[in-house]
């Protein structure tokens, strides 16, 4: 088999292309910003990784060397103003080194649209897919909502169902939009690599049928056993106002949020099949909106859920990891530390710790916790109702609510990067250490470096809560561990 790349292999769907291709016998090179990013993988091992960024021309022409196929699954979902221009810049580096290094085809995930004025966001992506055809032949899929547990598109309509018995929603709600299954979606990018010679065109991908958004969040109830929710046109909600309560109720913040509302103002629906021409449904046919859903629970309810938006879209995160403390000097700092020994073993004391801000969350004072998680959401942030990837286990990257796992080594240490809104940068840390007498000793560290004057006002702020929370949060998980520890 040929070289493949992959752009984006971190992401929803790139984490889940890769060992897809991976099982057809494709040889793999992937390409990330941060090759450490891949290090809990389970297929680490057995593809080539590139480490680069896609404005860096030489890192991408070493992606392309030898590389017969690449898939080009990287777009941003950024509130940034000049993120198309970025888009575009990338996307022309990636088609120079392209046809500089002799790619013979380029397969390129954008999204339905329809015809006439665009979204910023959706323009862009049309815009990539023309930079990219410009140079080599690319095959651009366009794909709709995306239905797959962990995907951004159905964690906004779960969220939304779960917590809305009757939702005040912009007229958009009634206008139809065609979802795909992230499975069917895979299928399509698969099967794009076995395809005897390259293809030049623009294709749309979707399921069986089209629904209104309002149809979306009411099968959704009905496949998660809630009652379903009321819907109410309201032709006063603008764009902008849809987007700041979508960032308010669901897990996705506020750019993520304002993107996918856009991307909602028109009906958005497959002009065509002639995608079927091209690559074949599945055998077993494509899956419709109702059976995705059920699919998608069913994953979530096994902790079996593969990759996530969240684990994809490291927003708002701190441009460096926690600087080791000898070069504190000089820097202004604040930290928390508590102690505790306990009887439980590391590897018991560990699989506690990992538990944070899944079923127990935090172990101490959850309404705290939430309230907190609340004011982020109100600031413009990330919030506490970021979906975990897995309910008992952490891996790097991983987020839990307002947190991303930054350090992870097993039963020994779990460091925590704080990407809610706060002025200066936060951490939470810990680590294990088994005694001489059996015990393990657990360090618990919150340590915050503060931004200006506000920074250290917010910290002193919140220090009265520190003394009531944090003392409890480390009691709570060694009792845990030992209660753990005599159930066995």
């Amino acid at each position: 088999m040929s070289l493949i790349a992959v752009t984006g292999a971190t992401g929803y769907i790139g984490g889940r292309l890769v060992p897809r291709l991976l099982r057809n016998g494709h040889q793999v090179r992937v390409f990330t910003r941060d090759a450490q990013r891949l290090r809990d993988i389970p297929w680490h091992d057995e593809v080539e990784i590139i480490e680069g960024d896609l404005e860096d021309a030489e890192a991408v022409n070493r992606l392309c060397r030898g590389v017969a196929l690449v898939y080009y699954l990287v777009h941003s979902m950024s509130g940034t103003r000049n993120f198309a221009e970025q888009e575009k810049n990338c996307a022309a580096i990636m088609a120079r080194a392209a046809k500089h290094q002799g790619v013979e085809q380029v397969v390129y995930l954008s999204g339905l649209h329809p015809q006439g004025q665009l979204s910023e966001h959706l323009a862009s992506r049309v815009a990539v897919g023309k930079i990219l055809a410009s140079s080599v032949d690319t095959l651009v899929l366009q794909a709709g909502l995306v239905i797959g547990s962990g995907s951004a598109s159905f964690e906004m309509i779960r969220h939304l169902s779960d917590v809305l018995p009757v939702m005040p929603a912009p007229r958009w709600v009634t206008n139809q939009v065609q979802p795909i299954a992230v499975r069917d979606a895979l299928h399509y990018l698969v099967r794009a690599a076995q395809l005897k010679e390259p293809v030049q065109g623009v294709y749309d991908i979707g399921g069986p049928k089209a629904y209104s958004y309002a149809q979306l969040m009411k099968i959704y109830a009905r496949c998660a056993g809630l009652r379903e929710p009321s819907v109410w046109a309201l032709p006063l909600l603008t764009p902008r106002l849809a987007s700041h309560w979508v960032n308010l109720v669901t897990p996705l913040p506020r750019t993520l949020a304002s993107a996918l509302v856009q991307s909602l103002q028109h009906d958005c629906v497959m002009g065509s099949r002639e995608i079927d021409t091209l690559i074949p449904a599945p055998a077993e046919g494509l899956c419709d909106y109702p059976r995705a859903v059920e699919l998608a629970l069913e994953k979530i309810e096994a902790d079996a859920v593969e990759t996530t938006w969240a684990t994809a879209h490291p927003l708002s995160a701190p441009a460096e990891p926690l600087p080791s403390d000898p070069q504190w000097a000089g820097r202004k700092s604040y930290s928390d530390v508590r102690r505790a020994t306990t009887t439980a073993s590391a590897p018991e004391l560990f699989q506690v710790v990992q538990r944070l801000g899944g079923d127990s969350p935090y172990f101490a004072f959850p309404t705290l916790w939430k309230l907190r998680g609340l004011l982020d959401k109100l600031a413009g942030g990330v919030g506490s109702r970021r979906t975990r990837r897995s309910k008992s286990t952490l891996a790097l990257g991983d987020v839990l609510d307002w947190w991303r796992v930054e350090a992870l080594q097993q039963d020994r240490l779990l460091r925590l990067r704080a990407e809610m809104r706060v002025p200066g940068q936060a951490w939470l840390e810990y680590r294990l250490s088994p005694q001489e007498n059996g015990e393990t000793e657990l360090v618990q560290r919150a340590v915050y470096f503060p931004r200006g004057l506000w920074g250290r006002c917010y910290w002193w702020a919140v220090y009265p809560f520190h003394g009531i929370i944090f003392p409890a949060t480390i009691k709570n998980i060694v009792a845990a561990a030992e209660h753990d520890n005599q159930q066995v």
